[in-house]
């Protein structure tokens, strides 16, 4: 399950922007076969007084924090590959909007996770297909 903390200056995003930031950030990982419904993205407005980046106000900083539990990279050249890609979703929302950005991916055991009561099957099997042809979690 990609968890992602978008903690933003108020104001910064619509809620257009916001539906339209978090489709991108489903597709990108639905397109790897993860179901949608493992995404979640949380939009968390922070006062102007409550924002502060080298101990000075940041008014216009959006920071993120990506959790990864569904998947896990190990390979050096995948990870740079996919933090790109992370990169290249969050731009059209930070950069081209002029903004300053930061981020980093934290990736979580598989085995410290469950959803519904259920531990997610595992990468690439047929019930994580299943669960991802019917946008929810199942026994299996």
């Amino acid at each position: 399950m990609p968890l992602w903390h978008i903690y933003h200056p108020a104001n910064t995003y619509s809620d257009k922007d916001k539906q339209d930031f978090a489709a991108d950030i489903t597709e990108f990982y639905t397109g790897f076969g993860l179901p949608a419904f493992y995404v979640v993205v949380l939009f968390e407005e922070v006062a102007e007084s409550a924002f502060y980046v080298g101990g000075q106000p940041a008014a216009d900083t959006v920071r993120i924090v990506v959790e990864h539990l569904a998947r896990h990279l190990d390979d050096p050249e995948l990870r740079k590959r996919s933090t790109a890609r992370l990169n290249a979703i969050m731009e059209p929302y930070t950069r081209e909007r002029g903004l300053h950005w930061e981020f980093h991916t934290y990736e979580s055991p598989r085995d410290l996770w469950m959803i519904a009561g259920l531990v997610p099957p595992g990468p690439g099997t047929e019930a994580e297909k299943a669960w991802a042809r019917t946008n929810k979690p199942a026994p299996y």
